[in-house]
């Protein structure tokens, strides 16, 4: 490709973007839960405007496209919330997640703003490459709650 792929913070004028990577993404775990009406591919261009207002994003670009985002925000008592860790379907294996993931922690941990005292995240129970992934980098599931008779979504947490 020739270019490298660099990380920084989302804004409001990227949210068209973010939603399109973010219904592609989010194709492959509809599927594999039998499910195209989860919320991913059905949240308003204006909800994640707000997210975005709200919390945190960061963005992955490669040249001028965005082909990787994270989004989280912290509560009253410090629980950093982790979402919608996607990246382009032609880029996942090559460590862009657990990069942004990264990212997000220290921003969230870091920035006197948030100052997170630890990380939730929710994936679904089939999604091996996800939990694969947040073990790796320190999560431990601390929680499931079934959504339906065929998603569990599972709970992971770690300290900041």
């Amino acid at each position: 490709m020739g270019m490298s792929v660099t990380i920084s913070a989302a804004d409001t004028q990227d949210a068209e973007q973010i939603l399109k990577l973010q219904y592609l993404c989010y194709q492959s775990e509809a599927e594999l839960y039998g499910d195209y009406t989860i919320e991913p591919l059905t949240q308003p261009l204006d909800d994640l405007r707000a997210e975005l207002v709200r919390g945190r994003a960061l963005v992955a670009r490669l040249g001028d496209e965005i082909v990787a985002s994270v989004r989280g925000e912290v509560d009253e008592t410090g629980t950093a919330r982790i979402a919608k860790l996607i990246v382009h379907p032609r880029l996942r294996g090559h460590g862009l997640g657990g990069r942004l993931l990264d990212a997000i922690e220290e921003h969230l941990a870091t920035d006197a703003q948030f100052a997170a005292k630890r990380f939730q995240l929710l994936t679904g129970h089939r999604s091996e490459g996800n939990l694969r992934l947040y073990r790796k980098k320190g999560y431990e599931a601390v929680g499931a709650l079934e959504i339906g008779p065929r998603l569990t979504l599972v709970t992971l947490e770690k300290a900041a």
